[in-house]
C-alpha cells in the first residue's frame, strides 16, 4: 500500500446511478448535470484544482439529482442545471 496526497483540492461527485425503477439520479440528468459542471470548472480553468467524478448510488435518491462537494463535505441535491453557477461559487473557483 502506498499513501500519497490527493492530486486535487476538491472533488465534486455526481450521482449517475440508475435503478429499474426510475427514482435515482441517472434518470434525472446526472449525467448532464456532470458534463456541465465538468465544462463550466474547465473554462473558467480549474481543472487542475476541481476534479469531476461519476458517482454510484449516493444512497439519497429520493433528494437528488445529487453533488457532493469533497473535502469539504457539502451535499447538493436536487441540483438543477440552473445551480450550476452556485455550485461553482462554494469551490474554489468562488475563491479566486
Amino acid at each position: 500500500m502506498e499513501i500519497s496526497k490527493p492530486a486535487f483540492t476538491q472533488y465534486l461527485l455526481v450521482c449517475e446511478n440508475k435503478r429499474e425503477e426510475g427514482a435515482c439520479c441517472g434518470a434525472r440528468g446526472g449525467e448532464r448535470l456532470r458534463e456541465l459542471l465538468k465544462k463550466a470548472v474547465k473554462e473558467r480553468g480549474l481543472d487542475s484544482k476541481i476534479r469531476l467524478s461519476r458517482s454510484g448510488c449516493l444512497d439519497v435518491c429520493a433528494e437528488g439529482p445529487n453533488v457532493l462537494l469533497m473535502p469539504d463535505n457539502l451535499w447538493f441535491k436536487r441540483v438543477e442545471e440552473k445551480n450550476i453557477e452556485e455550485i461553482i461559487s462554494k469551490t474554489v473557483g468562488g475563491l479566486s
